[in-house]
């Protein structure tokens, strides 16, 4: 991954955050922020993993990509509401 690629993947986390939270269903009792940075990690691991499935540049919009990222902040979304709404 490049370098622009990687600024790239955190400025998409912003949204794949807030993608990954409408995913999960019910309410999530965690701070925006916290799901701003799932996001950020979440686009981060899918560039990685959609770069090693090669199917990281495609001609248009890279979908598969982006269907990764949502899926991985899905998951961080699901782990932290977990574990964050468990320590309150």
């Amino acid at each position: 991954m490049e370098i622009t690629g990687f600024f790239t993947a955190i400025l998409i986390g912003l949204v794949i955050g807030a993608l990954g939270r409408l995913v999960v269903p019910g309410r999530q009792r965690i701070p925006f922020l916290l799901t701003i940075l799932i996001g950020i990690v979440a686009a981060i691991l899918g560039t990685l993993v959609a770069a090693l499935l090669g199917v990281d540049d495609t001609a248009g919009i890279d979908w598969i990509e982006l269907f990764i990222q949502v899926a991985f902040a899905a998951i961080g979304v699901s782990i932290v509401a977990g574990t964050y709404g468990r320590r309150r």
